[in-house]
């Protein structure tokens, strides 16, 4: 259990963590001034019982003694209370907040390898389950079972210090207590394992479903894809009720032993006054506290069975912040002027863990030019790209960006000098004006709308209803394919980066819209160096050099006149593309 909290301590960033830890001192006066009760009881009963058994007269000041100690009592609990309640809450949901930004800065700097090995909802899951359990539920088991173990220790030092005998009959209740304690925690050591999983896998599966739920629908599995959705919620259930099963019988023996404890103490009481060897007053003090002693501790202790998941969900936190990032550092410099923004390939070699995608690649880009690389799909095109700007590090060989090679610069300052428009265009959940800004947060209206216009989509923005202010669906499903890759092309000219990748930028755009995409692509690469992967013949013809990838080697390079002229795999894709076109139904 204590290896549970010093973990859960650890996780904590050093500012929170000292909250706890000032909670947990707190918490000490707080069990302090709940042991005081017994004493206000004490006295009380000490003036009662001598005035109705020894005929003593009854002093006034007795009672104002007694209301004093329990006054101090119950005003220094709800102060202490109120501050270790205020000091775990902030420290939990602070640190929940600052994990998950924590979480998000380290995903920057991962290969992006990582997201194509790594389940999405395994992310999400740490990021939202996880980091809620830690800010909620962690922070309520740890210290309502750290404040049940206080209280219960203070109260046994005060039975202790009343008579010696009873304190150790409470001392033995409160270590038998403890024992089945650890039998509970034991118990649901490995059912824990299995909640964290069950709960990434059902994130993961809402996901799945509802990002492809236009393909369930199109295809008719809906009957199919939800089975496979509620398999997943059931197991869940089913994973949360056997947990629930195993730590109830324990919950049970531990109220058991809370409520036996008591008994053993008013009868130990009953019988030392019997004997003589205990007064009237001493024997009902023990009584009273005998319902006193584990009020605070049977609540912590169902709380305890949690501290596995707690101690599993850190590990996952830390899992994901342990991995290893690329080498972020380096030198920084201002954006690249677009007359030195030229691009060397040296004998790249790059694999997915032991596939080969890239083999021995050298490729020059000059600054100011148009490179496009075509080939057949999967032969290493867009992994290629993201070797050159750095989305990925090469396994061998080398990238250079303006004669360094680009791992020597910062990762932050090297991505000033890349824009990228892809063929899966991604928008936020926000306004239209800050999606487009989104690559320059500052920028003026007039720069959104002037941006707006070189890219196209100036005009069918001012005809929404609330143009730029129109807040667009997640992912942009609220606009169309063409609507969104001029937004993202927008975006794109907002940053003006000096070096613009195009990845299948106008692949799945429709014919009425193709002509404006186009527009906004060339208002886009106006005096850049451009790099694209294209398959449409009007695309790449005009390059300054035309690249044939195949199974991760230059098959071919040169202009498209030279390349057609060699009657190789650029010759046969161009005749393939003819014939596609000239075809009619």
């Amino acid at each position: 259990m204590f290896e549970t909290l010093r973990k859960f301590f650890r996780f904590c960033d050093k500012e929170n963590r000292n909250k706890f830890y000032g909670s947990i001192a707190v918490g000490v006066v707080n069990a302090i001034f709940m042991a005081l009760r017994i004493a206000a009881v004490a006295v009380m009963l000490q003036g009662l019982i001598g005035t109705v058994i020894d005929g003593k007269p009854f002093e006034v000041k007795t009672i104002y003694i007694s209301l004093g100690i329990m006054l101090v009592s119950i005003l220094g609990s709800v102060i202490t209370k109120k501050n270790t309640a205020m000091w775990q809450c902030e420290g939990g949901y602070r640190t929940c907040a600052n994990k998950r930004i924590e979480i998000a800065e380290h995903l920057r700097y991962l290969p992006m390898g990582y997201f194509n090995s790594n389940s999405l909802g395994e992310i999400t899951s740490v990021t939202t389950n996880t980091m809620e359990a830690m800010g909620d539920v962690a922070t309520r088991a740890v210290m309502m079972v750290l404040q049940g173990l206080l209280d219960t220790a203070f109260v046994v030092v005060m039975i202790l210090i009343f008579d010696w005998r009873i304190g150790l009959v409470a001392l033995a209740g409160f270590l038998l207590f403890e024992f089945v304690n650890i039998f509970m925690r034991l118990s649901v050591k490995s059912i824990s394992a299995d909640k964290i999983k069950v709960d990434a896998a059902e994130v993961g599966k809402i996901l799945e479903f509802v990002q492809g739920i236009a393909e369930v629908k199109a295809y008719n599995l809906a009957v199919q894809r939800q089975s496979e959705l509620n398999k997943v919620i059931d197991k869940r259930i089913k994973t949360l009720i056997k947990m629930e099963m195993r730590c109830i019988p324990v919950s049970n023996v531990q109220s058991f032993v809370a409520k036996l404890t008591g008994v053993a103490i008013m009868l130990a009481s009953i019988y030392f006054y019997l004997a003589g060897s205990m007064n009237l007053a001493d024997c009902a003090t023990m009584l009273v506290c005998s319902f006193m002693l584990f009020t605070t501790l049977e609540a912590g202790g169902n709380y305890s069975a949690l501290l596995r998941t707690i101690n599993l969900s850190v590990a996952k936190a830390n899992a994901i912040l342990s991995l290893p990032t690329m080498d972020i550092e380096g030198k920084d410099f201002d954006a690249l002027d677009v007359e030195h923004t030229q691009l060397d390939a040296q004998d790249v070699d790059f694999a997915y863990d032991k596939k080969k995608i890239i083999d021995g690649v050298s490729l020059k880009i000059p600054a100011h030019t148009t490179t496009a690389f075509v080939g057949p799909s999967g032969g290493g095109k867009t992994t290629f790209c993201h070797l050159l700007s750095r989305f990925w590090d090469v396994n061998s060989g080398k990238i250079t960006l303006n004669g360094t090679d680009v791992k020597e610069y910062s990762m932050d300052s090297l991505m000033q000098n890349f824009s990228f428009v892809f063929q899966s265009v991604y928008l936020f959940h926000d306004t239209i004006a800050n999606n487009i800004r989104f690559g320059n947060p500052e920028a003026s209206m007039d720069k959104v709308i002037e941006a707006a216009k070189k890219a196209c989509c100036h005009d069918f923005i001012s005809s929404l209803p609330k143009g730029y202010d129109t807040v667009i669906g997640e992912g942009g499903a609220s606009l169309s394919g063409g609507e969104r890759q001029r937004i993202s092309i927008a975006r794109a000219i907002m940053k003006d980066s000096p070096i613009i990748i195009l990845d299948e930028a106008t692949a799945n755009v429709d014919p009425e819209n193709e002509r404006d995409l186009m527009d906004a692509v060339k208002e886009l690469t106006k005096e850049k160096t451009v790099i694209m992967i294209a398959h449409r013949l009007k695309t790449v013809r005009n390059a300054d050099q035309i690249v044939v990838i195949d199974k991760g080697k230059i098959a071919e390079k040169g202009s498209h006149e030279e390349l057609l002229s060699k009657g190789g795999i650029y010759s046969r894709f161009i005749d393939s593309r003819k014939e596609a076109v000239s075809w009619k139904l």
